[in-house]
């Protein structure tokens, strides 16, 4: 009896955790969603969706998720293959590639600005080069295309690694005999990487484009520190409707709405990237 009751024991914590600041605060921001004076209402969500910021927020998190998570996807690759290849000096140069993840977005983000404002390190360089006479204006409110670029740069350098490791710890738990075995039938670099990796790496795959996924749908804090206003996205319109327009109903509209974008693509990368128990090492 004690045999059986011993998982159960040992999840109690986790599930714990996860009903005190998982599941209450979901079912609470879920109620001020759809309530108004104690009565069921959709109306914050008609305002949430009338709004002429929404579309152009939703649109543009929908497009920096599009570019940053497949780019960050096939630089995590390169720079996985690069890592598991290397002999001497591989642990260093992994750290060195992770050193962002311990940097937060916004000083990321500022990093970034410091790098495309007027006085920043690009306008330094293009300026020394004789490529410019003046100073350009890389992040004004009428060069939206250019903040889009800085942030997706700022997101590549920063949470690529992310990635990164899931793949070098996915790539680890591929055999060795696997890669000897195809190199005699002939097999070079690139088929061995088609056929052998990516098809076994599938697991580490799927989890990394969820939880990059996930987090890209939540960007604030480097659009915020780059684009400010200038580029709407769901978070930062969520702590708009939150702390400035002190409209906490519409703020958790905004929230159950990226909550329903990322568990659909999660579920489009569960049904898609899914592995076949032959498949399975």
């Amino acid at each position: 009896m004690e045999q059986r009751s011993l998982p159960y024991l040992l999840l109690l914590p986790a599930t714990l955790f996860l009903c005190v600041f998982f599941i209450y605060p979901f079912l609470l921001v879920a109620w001020q969603a759809v309530s108004q004076d104690g009565s069921f209402t959709l109306e914050h969500f008609r305002t949430m969706a009338d709004h002429w910021k929404f579309s152009t927020a939703f649109w543009n998190t929908i497009l920096l998720a599009m570019a940053v998570v497949p780019l960050q996807l096939a630089l995590a690759l390169l720079m996985a293959t690069l890592v598991t290849r290397m002999g001497a000096g591989r642990d260093v140069i992994l750290y060195i590639w992770t050193i962002p993840l311990g940097i937060s977005d916004l000083a990321a983000g500022i990093i970034w600005l410091a790098i495309f404002e007027q006085t920043g390190f690009l306008n330094s360089i293009l300026s020394s080069l004789g490529l410019i006479d003046q100073p350009t204006t890389w992040l004004g409110y009428q060069d939206k295309a250019t903040i889009f670029i800085a942030v997706v740069l700022a997101e590549l350098w920063r949470a690529t690694a992310i990635v990164l490791v899931i793949l070098v710890a996915g790539m680890g738990l591929i055999p060795k005999e696997y890669y000897e075995a195809a190199e005699v039938f002939g097999a070079g670099p690139w088929k061995r990487f088609v056929r052998i990796t990516l098809p076994l790496l599938r697991p580490s795959i799927q989890t990394a484009l969820i939880l990059r996924t996930i987090l890209a749908f939540e960007v604030f804090a480097v659009v915020a520190a780059l684009g400010g206003t200038n580029l709407p996205v769901l978070m930062g319109e969520t702590y708009v409707w939150q702390f400035d327009l002190q409209d906490r109903h519409v703020a958790a509209a905004y929230a159950l709405v990226i909550l329903a974008i990322s568990i659909a693509f999660t579920l489009v990368f569960l049904r898609t990237l899914r592995v076949p128990k032959e498949a399975r090492i």
